[in-house]
This record gives C-alpha cells, structure tokens and sequence, in this order.
C-alpha cells in the first residue's frame, strides 16, 4: 500500500453546528457544496468541494454531537488558495479575525483564522511568477 494523499476531513457535530460550519466554510474559506452519496447509516450533512474535489464532509451527529469524541491534539486544517486581496476583502468584510505569517523562503502568505468551533484555519497564498 502506498499513500497519495489526504483524502478528505470530516467535521461531525449537531445539526445547528454543521449549518453554522457549512457557511463558514462556503462563505468564508470558499469551498462550495456538492454531490454527496447516500449512506447505508443514514447519516445526513454536506459534502464541501475544492474545484472538483471533495475536501471537507460536514456530517450530523445523530446524538446532537454529544458522542464523546475525544478531545485530541489536532491543531488546524491548511487549504491552499489564490487570489489573496479577494481573500484579505472578504475576510475584513465579514469580520472574521485572522493573523497573517510571510515565508519568505516559500513565497508564501498565510493566513490563520479558526472556524466557528475553533478549529484552526490556514489558508496559504503561494506566489508564483
């Protein structure tokens, strides 16, 4: 076996959470909904898409999110972007905080805000010439 790759994340959590994390997510960090299979379990929530690919899948915790995941040590997803000043606008905006790290070495902009449960969000600009 050999890895290519993160396939996608999973957020799950109550009904009015994953609402809340869909727009967020949409509105904000720029994914967009999609497709999503039926599942044998039932579960319901939301596939979200970057381009043509499924990164992020909201699902709805039966239990109202209250199923004792345990609490663990991961810090933040990083999604990578373009379009910086559409970005830094839309984020000012709506006011949602965010802190900004230059990296030189990598041409890089990022950004870090956290998602309305507090996960940790980068977005990452990297210049190309």
């Amino acid at each position: 076996m050999q890895v290519h790759g993160i396939g996608h994340l999973n957020l799950r959590a109550s009904p009015e959470t994953i609402e809340r994390l869909r727009r967020f997510y949409i509105d904000v960090v720029g994914l967009h909904e999609g497709a999503r299979p039926m599942f044998r379990s039932g579960s319901c929530g939301y596939w979200l898409y970057a381009g043509d690919r499924d990164v992020l899948h909201l699902t709805i915790a039966e239990n109202g999110g209250a199923d004792g995941q345990p609490p663990g040590v991961f810090n933040h997803v990083a999604f990578e972007c373009d379009d910086l000043a559409s970005t830094l606008a839309r984020l000012d905006a709506s006011g949602i905080a965010y802190e900004t790290d230059i990296v030189g070495e990598l041409h890089q902009t990022q950004l870090f805000l956290t998602d309305p449960t507090g996960i940790g969000v980068e977005l990452t600009f990297t210049q190309t010439d």
